[in-house]
């Protein structure tokens, strides 16, 4: 497979790949073309694998653990590598089998998070969209991507992790959107009245910071892709075709400043409310 272009993906191709070479080199061979004789490849795929322009495969790796006379790394080597390729997952390969299963299987990780911050610039955060906003949008999902029509039944799963984690008051949800997010329209203009009246209520609970950027508001950080950071433990990102998920402490912090600089810029409180109030009046 060849390297994705998200930088933090091929860094971490590029480390396996460093970490590959030094295998080999301990092994007893100093040179690629030696290892490639003895492994029946062409001497160009070890240069691949190495530079970390190629994934690796899970018989590469045997292979490089098992020639280098320490095939007991072969299971270390297996999660690295297993581990970049859960970092940038297409979409299309996520929905595969339409976007409930999704849904269902994020539910572990948002129960065992207590802090949540998330930045969307132009869509409802899920935690915060009501059934009718969250099949509209995800019905559009579906049409771009060609999957298979699980849109009432993936909105009602989103519905019931909503209802499991957004209400328990033990936790912390710091959401920051852009004004764009509040005029952007999915459905029809009850389900966007809806979305924006539920938002409302939302800003008044304990748990729950909600900012909004303002339109007009002076940039101290630019717009981004939407991302959400769970404690401290991971970052995800929504690029236009993957979901990036980084774990790695120093690109997690990266993400937590980027987060406070956003935040610093958004309006709370009564603030926050009057653009919801004017978002809901320019439907009409």
């Amino acid at each position: 497979m060849a390297a994705s272009s998200f930088p933090a993906v091929e860094e971490a191709r590029r480390s396996l790949g460093v970490r590959l070479r030094d295998l080999r080199r301990a092994g007893g061979f100093r040179t690629a073309r030696a290892f490639a004789a003895r492994a029946g490849w062409s001497e160009s795929k070890v240069s691949r694998i190495e530079h970390g322009v190629t994934s690796p495969s899970e018989d590469d790796l045997r292979v490089y653990a098992e020639h280098s006379g320490a095939p007991q790394d072969y299971q270390d080597l297996l999660a690295a590598a297993s581990s970049i390729e859960e970092m940038y997952v297409e979409w299309k390969r996520l929905f595969g089998n339409g976007i409930a299963p999704v849904q269902e299987a994020a539910l572990p990780l948002y129960e065992r998070t207590r802090h949540f911050r998330i930045y969307e610039p132009g869509v409802i955060p899920g935690l915060l969209q009501t059934p009718a906003y969250a099949a509209a949008l995800m019905g559009r999902i579906i049409d771009f991507w060609g999957i298979p029509d699980d849109a009432e039944q993936a909105a009602q799963v989103r519905a019931v992790r909503k209802a499991a984690v957004l209400r328990d008051a033990g936790r912390q949800f710091g959401i920051v959107v852009e004004e764009s997010a509040l005029r952007a329209v999915f459905g029809d203009t009850e389900t966007m009245a809806a979305q924006l009246g539920h938002l409302m209520t939302v800003s008044l609970w304990q748990q729950v910071s909600l900012g909004v950027i303002p339109m007009g508001a002076e940039r101290i950080m630019w717009p981004n892709e939407g991302f959400w950071i769970f404690d401290e433990d991971r970052v995800l990102i929504e690029l236009a075709s993957a979901e990036v998920t980084l774990t790695q402490p120093s690109e997690v912090g990266t993400y937590t400043r980027i987060f406070a600089e956003l935040a610093r810029m958004a309006v709370y409180g009564k603030a926050a409310r009057t653009l919801l109030t004017d978002a809901i009046n320019a439907l009409e």
